[in-house]
């Protein structure tokens, strides 16, 4: 299977085996995966098929209904994270491209979950700053610009419930989180985002070397 963008950090012949060996993406999320490809270059932002099985899995195993996705792009991580969600979940999807997320919507609605998800477009930061402030949230999504997602972060963790998690993507960012000769503006902030997780007593953390790297926290109290 040659679905892009992969895991980075794995051989495309083991990234392939590992695709072979797990749950398989449904015609609806292929096509979109296949369509997002087409792009070219952009089609990076798009979270890996492994990450997509991931999310699904975990909203499954934790009985999610409540979610928030901060970044949504042509929306195949929304598809992943709404399969998984319960029949009456409800997903909150931030984005500011009215282009991408057109496509995002066509193929919610042609996988039966447009009405488990809500688009709005805007800054992500004033959405979620109106969200309600009591912890509510079983699962949230962060993939988004990078200079925001401590930001983001702050939003979100207090309204998890206790146990409910946050997911946080390119968090190894090709690896240069680890070259200290990398000093642009986007590896730095996503360094200062994982020494911010990695300080907070609030949640107990990992990252997970899927993608470009995938952040797992779970809120404690």
């Amino acid at each position: 299977m040659a679905d892009q963008p992969k895991s980075f950090h794995l051989p495309a012949n083991v990234h392939a085996y590992v695709l072979e060996h797990s749950i398989e993406l449904d015609d609806v999320q292929r096509e979109l995966v296949r369509d997002t490809q087409a792009l070219g270059g952009l089609s990076l932002m798009q979270i890996s098929p492994d990450q997509g099985l991931l999310l699904t899995m975990m909203a499954r195993i934790t009985g999610a209904r409540d979610a928030v996705e901060v970044g949504t792009f042509t929306g195949f991580s929304a598809l992943c994270i709404a399969k998984g969600l319960r029949p009456d979940g409800h997903l909150l999807c931030c984005d500011v491209s009215e282009e991408w997320t057109s496509m995002a919507r066509e193929y919610w609605t042609r996988a039966g979950l447009a009405d488990r998800i809500e688009l709005r477009v805007a800054p992500a930061i004033e959405t979620l700053r109106s969200l309600p402030a009591q912890p509510y949230l079983d699962l949230a999504f962060i993939d988004a610009d990078k200079g925001g997602y401590i930001d983001y972060y702050e939003e979100l963790v207090p309204r998890l419930r206790p146990g409910g998690l946050l997911f946080a993507d390119n968090v190894l960012w090709f690896g240069a989180v680890a070259e200290p000769t990398a000093q642009d503006d986007d590896t730095k902030a996503i360094r200062a985002f994982n020494e911010h997780v990695q300080a907070d007593y609030r949640v107990e953390q990992l990252i997970l070397p899927l993608g470009d790297g995938l952040t797992l926290a779970r809120r404690l109290t």
